[in-house]
Protein backbone atom coordinates (compact mmCIF):
# COMPACT_ATOMS: atom_id res chain seq x y z
CA UNK A 1 0.00 0.00 0.00
CA UNK A 2 1.28 3.75 -1.09
CA UNK A 3 1.95 6.18 1.89
CA UNK A 4 -0.33 8.46 0.34
CA UNK A 5 -3.43 5.24 0.64
CA UNK A 6 -2.25 4.87 4.10
CA UNK A 7 -2.44 8.30 5.08
CA UNK A 8 -5.76 8.98 3.52
CA UNK A 9 -7.11 5.68 5.22
CA UNK A 10 -5.59 7.36 8.32
CA UNK A 11 -7.47 10.92 8.02
CA UNK A 12 -10.35 9.14 7.46
CA UNK A 13 -10.64 7.16 10.45
CA UNK A 14 -9.63 9.94 12.67
CA UNK A 15 -12.51 12.07 10.97
CA UNK A 16 -15.13 9.41 11.83
CA UNK A 17 -13.91 9.08 14.92
CA UNK A 18 -14.42 12.94 15.57
CA UNK A 19 -17.70 12.40 14.95
CA UNK A 20 -18.97 11.82 18.04
CA UNK A 21 -18.17 14.55 20.25
CA UNK A 22 -18.63 17.11 17.40
CA UNK A 23 -22.56 16.01 17.29
CA UNK A 24 -22.94 16.03 21.15
CA UNK A 25 -21.58 19.45 21.25
CA UNK A 26 -24.14 20.55 18.70
CA UNK A 27 -26.66 18.35 20.56
CA UNK A 28 -25.79 19.86 24.04
CA UNK A 29 -25.52 23.43 22.17
CA UNK A 30 -29.42 23.28 21.49
CA UNK A 31 -30.42 21.81 24.85
CA UNK A 32 -28.98 23.51 27.02
CA UNK A 33 -30.50 27.04 25.16
CA UNK A 34 -33.62 25.47 25.67
CA UNK A 35 -33.24 24.39 29.33
CA UNK A 36 -32.44 28.44 30.18
CA UNK A 37 -35.68 29.70 28.37
CA UNK A 38 -37.46 27.09 30.18
CA UNK A 39 -35.99 28.30 33.35
CA UNK A 40 -36.76 32.05 32.67
CA UNK A 41 -40.53 31.43 32.43
CA UNK A 42 -40.64 29.37 35.66
CA UNK A 43 -40.93 26.15 34.19
CA UNK A 44 -40.31 24.63 37.54
CA UNK A 45 -43.43 26.19 38.93
CA UNK A 46 -45.69 25.68 35.55
CA UNK A 47 -44.34 22.86 34.21
CA UNK A 48 -42.49 20.88 36.90
CA UNK A 49 -42.77 17.29 35.01
CA UNK A 50 -41.00 18.73 31.55
CA UNK A 51 -38.79 20.65 34.03
CA UNK A 52 -37.48 17.75 35.77
CA UNK A 53 -37.08 15.77 32.64
CA UNK A 54 -35.12 18.28 30.65
CA UNK A 55 -32.50 19.28 33.27
CA UNK A 56 -32.50 15.41 34.15
CA UNK A 57 -31.71 14.83 30.56
CA UNK A 58 -29.22 17.41 29.93
CA UNK A 59 -27.46 16.74 33.13
CA UNK A 60 -27.08 12.88 31.98
CA UNK A 61 -26.00 13.93 28.51
CA UNK A 62 -23.48 15.34 30.33
CA UNK A 63 -22.61 12.02 32.17
CA UNK A 64 -22.41 10.12 29.25
CA UNK A 65 -20.27 12.33 27.19
CA UNK A 66 -17.79 12.59 30.44
CA UNK A 67 -17.47 8.76 30.02
CA UNK A 68 -16.95 8.71 25.99
CA UNK A 69 -20.73 7.04 24.86
CA UNK A 70 -21.17 10.34 22.70
CA UNK A 71 -24.31 8.47 20.98
CA UNK A 72 -25.74 8.00 24.54
CA UNK A 73 -25.10 11.98 24.82
CA UNK A 74 -26.61 13.15 21.42
CA UNK A 75 -29.33 11.26 22.30
CA UNK A 76 -29.91 12.64 25.94
CA UNK A 77 -29.58 15.93 24.64
CA UNK A 78 -32.39 15.68 21.92
CA UNK A 79 -34.99 14.67 24.97
CA UNK A 80 -33.74 17.17 27.03
CA UNK A 81 -34.01 20.09 24.28
CA UNK A 82 -37.29 18.32 23.55
CA UNK A 83 -38.73 18.29 27.08
CA UNK A 84 -37.50 21.77 27.30
CA UNK A 85 -39.19 23.03 24.51
CA UNK A 86 -42.48 21.69 25.91
CA UNK A 87 -42.12 22.84 29.50
CA UNK A 88 -41.46 26.41 27.92
CA UNK A 89 -45.08 26.42 26.30
CA UNK A 90 -46.55 24.69 29.28
CA UNK A 91 -45.43 27.15 31.29
CA UNK A 92 -46.47 29.83 29.22
CA UNK A 93 -49.94 28.71 28.73
CA UNK A 94 -50.15 27.64 32.52
CA UNK A 95 -49.11 31.12 33.67
CA UNK A 96 -51.20 32.83 30.99
CA UNK A 97 -54.44 31.20 32.56
CA UNK A 98 -53.94 30.25 36.39
CA UNK A 99 -56.66 27.77 35.95
CA UNK A 100 -54.84 25.34 34.00
CA UNK A 101 -52.59 24.21 37.10
CA UNK A 102 -55.19 22.04 37.76
CA UNK A 103 -53.61 19.71 34.82
CA UNK A 104 -50.83 19.50 37.45
CA UNK A 105 -52.03 19.46 40.64
CA UNK A 106 -53.03 16.60 43.10
CA UNK A 107 -56.89 15.99 43.15
CA UNK A 108 -58.19 16.17 46.59
CA UNK A 109 -57.12 13.43 49.38
CA UNK A 110 -54.24 12.62 46.68
CA UNK A 111 -52.06 12.69 49.79
CA UNK A 112 -54.43 11.58 52.26
CA UNK A 113 -52.99 8.32 54.77
CA UNK A 114 -54.43 5.12 52.82
CA UNK A 115 -55.94 3.11 55.46
CA UNK A 116 -54.79 0.12 57.74
CA UNK A 117 -56.13 -3.16 56.24
CA UNK A 118 -55.05 -6.47 58.45
CA UNK A 119 -51.75 -6.77 59.73
CA UNK A 120 -51.39 -2.87 59.53
CA UNK A 121 -50.71 -3.14 56.13
CA UNK A 122 -52.10 -0.91 52.71
CA UNK A 123 -55.11 -2.80 51.35
CA UNK A 124 -53.93 -3.30 47.57
CA UNK A 125 -57.79 -2.82 46.82
CA UNK A 126 -60.12 -0.66 48.39
CA UNK A 127 -63.02 -2.01 50.76
CA UNK A 128 -65.80 -2.73 48.80
CA UNK A 129 -64.17 -1.36 45.46
CA UNK A 130 -63.96 -3.86 42.47
CA UNK A 131 -64.57 -7.28 45.38
CA UNK A 132 -64.89 -8.93 42.15
CA UNK A 133 -61.69 -8.40 40.76
CA UNK A 134 -59.24 -9.36 43.73
CA UNK A 135 -58.06 -13.26 43.01
CA UNK A 136 -58.76 -14.89 45.79
CA UNK A 137 -55.43 -16.08 46.65
CA UNK A 138 -54.22 -12.52 47.09
CA UNK A 139 -56.79 -11.72 49.69
CA UNK A 140 -56.01 -11.31 53.37
CA UNK A 141 -55.89 -13.93 55.44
Amino acid sequence: MGVRKQAAILAAAVLVAACGPIGYVTTVRDASPSVEEARAVNAAKYAPYEWTRAVAYLRQARAEAAMADFQAANRFGRLSAEAATKARADAIRRAADPRLMDEITAPPGAGATPKQGPRGLAPAVEAGAADDETPSDLEPR
